[in-house]
């Protein structure tokens, strides 16, 4: 998850200003006013006018609704048209992910530039050695790439005695462990839905903020403000995202409307369980190793990239399917929200018959926010003592491995694959082609740290692991009383 950025900021406060307008039953007559007011007139480290930037702006809300820029019919329609067509339930998008065609055009075609350290030197060993002869010299005798026919080799890059050309990334492109996103014949960014594992990596990598994730936050806002009967189901990591007590969380939520709050790590018990006698099971028959199955882009991953390690992934549910389904049976009727850091969880609630809805911590911060709901001024109660702590412990790499290894008797070696990147996916390419592994149960965590670093958590990693470990020191210590 990147460090604090003006990306970040503006998103939420979008997703804020949306919140409370909605709260107000403000919404329609509200939201065309946001890009006038979100937008500074400032041009420094603005974009080429602030007409670009409202016109930003009015399509990153757009994309919150859950609209493309391919479901403007008429571009003279306003926001509060759209924002009717939401509150009527007309959300025409089925996608996870959307890419805000207008905030993305400034990143470069070609990786390789040349930079103003160029000395135009007569042995030109740029020139010589590009097979595509890309490079030329310009009115100024320096060298230039031409984007159209540079193939981004690098060895112009390696050739040049001034280190004067630079590698520039497309930062979503290279943060993409599956190669799912490409510039399409305009420069703009597309993502190929067959290859998204919905890591949720690009997000947090696009420095300009065009890529955004669809929300359900309309109508989770519509059941709670019509006191609809609504179950929340929240991942362990929640418990790093505020700087309050586990009790005082909870009873933000109970605030904000929502009538029970279950931890996943209930149903984290259950994987625990299931994943342990399946572990047992497999190496008793001769399976050489077995990799864990809660992690949902990384499931993703092996589904949709890597068949040859498809044998070797765990099929027991994940704990949000375990947690959902005690859920269902404990409060028949009621619509079941899930709140995490994860991108991925979205395509799994949608597969899931027990899950309706799915938040992402980000999207909790702004309604808590938007509605004056404060964390840490909510009293304190006591949590559910019948959790097991390693089950709580679930968000952080390393620990699911741990608890499964326990729960079989710690008989089993442990490997942790901490964040998934090309590399890390080359390698459990090998480990399904060759059936080896360096250890009898292997977790895969497709965001480095575990879910704790969730690519649409609210507090920034370091931060979220510190409350995090003091609210475990403080469940273990109520257990222990």
């Amino acid at each position: 998850m990147a460090h604090v950025n003006n990306v970040m900021i503006i998103r939420r406060d979008l997703l804020s200003r949306m919140a409370e307008l909605y709260k107000e039953g403000k919404l329609e007559e509200g939201i065309d006013r946001i890009p006038l007011e979100i937008s500074r007139r400032i041009r420094n480290n603005e974009r080429c006018c602030i007409y670009k930037a409202r016109a930003v702006v009015k399509y990153k809300l757009m994309g919150l609704m859950g609209f493309g820029i391919e479901d403007e019919k008429d571009e003279l329609d306003p926001l509060s048209h759209y924002a009717r067509l939401t509150l009527d339930g007309q959300n025409p998008s089925d996608k996870y992910l959307t890419i805000v065609d207008e905030a993305c055009t400034s990143c470069v075609k070609a990786n390789y530039i040349v930079t103003n350290l160029c000395k135009g030197c007569i042995a030109q060993p740029c020139i010589n050695n590009c097979p595509k002869k890309a490079i030329t010299r310009n009115s100024d005798g320096k060298a230039f790439i031409n984007p159209d026919h540079c193939v981004n080799c690098g060895i112009c890059k390696e050739q040049c005695p001034y280190h004067s050309i630079v590698y520039m990334p497309v930062p979503c492109e290279e943060s993409c462990p599956v190669n799912a996103i490409h510039k399409d014949a305009n420069g703009v960014e597309r993502i190929d839905e067959e290859k998204c594992i919905l890591c949720g990596k690009c997000i947090n990598a696009c420095p300009f903020g065009s890529i955004i994730e669809t929300t359900h936050l309309f109508d989770v806002m519509d059941l709670l403000k019509n006191h609809q009967a609504v179950t929340a189901v929240v991942a362990p990591s929640l418990f790093g995202q505020f700087q309050a007590k586990p009790g005082s969380i909870v009873n933000a939520l109970l605030a904000l409307g929502f009538t029970h709050v279950v931890e996943a790590a209930r149903g984290a018990m259950e994987t625990t369980r299931h994943e342990a006698a399946e572990l047992k099971q497999r190496i008793d028959e001769g399976q050489p190793f077995m990799t864990t199955s809660c992690c949902t882009a990384w499931v993703n991953a092996a589904k949709q990239h890597l068949p040859e390690i498809l044998p070797y992934v765990s099929s027991t549910p994940s704990p949000l399917a375990f947690a959902a389904k005690i859920c269902k049976e404990d409060h028949p009727g009621e619509t079941v929200v899930f709140i995490g850091p994860c991108v991925a969880k979205c395509k799994e609630a949608r597969e899931n018959p027990d899950v309706d809805m799915v938040m992402t911590f980000e999207e909790l911060s702004c309604l808590l926010h938007g509605w004056n709901v404060s964390v840490v001024e909510c009293d304190d109660m006591a949590m559910d003592a019948s959790i097991g702590m390693l089950e709580r412990r679930y968000c952080i790499s390393g620990s699911v491995a741990q608890a499964v290894n326990a729960s079989a008797g710690g008989r089993f070696t442990t490997k942790a694959i901490n964040g998934l990147d090309k590399k890390q996916l080359r390698l459990l390419s090998a480990m399904g082609k060759t059936g080896k592994a360096e250890a009898q149960m292997v977790e895969v965590m497709s965001c480095e740290g575990g879910c704790i670093a969730g690519p649409c958590s609210y507090e920034f990693p370091k931060e979220a692991q510190k409350y995090f470990n003091q609210n475990m020191e403080a469940f273990g210590k109520d257990t222990q009383d």
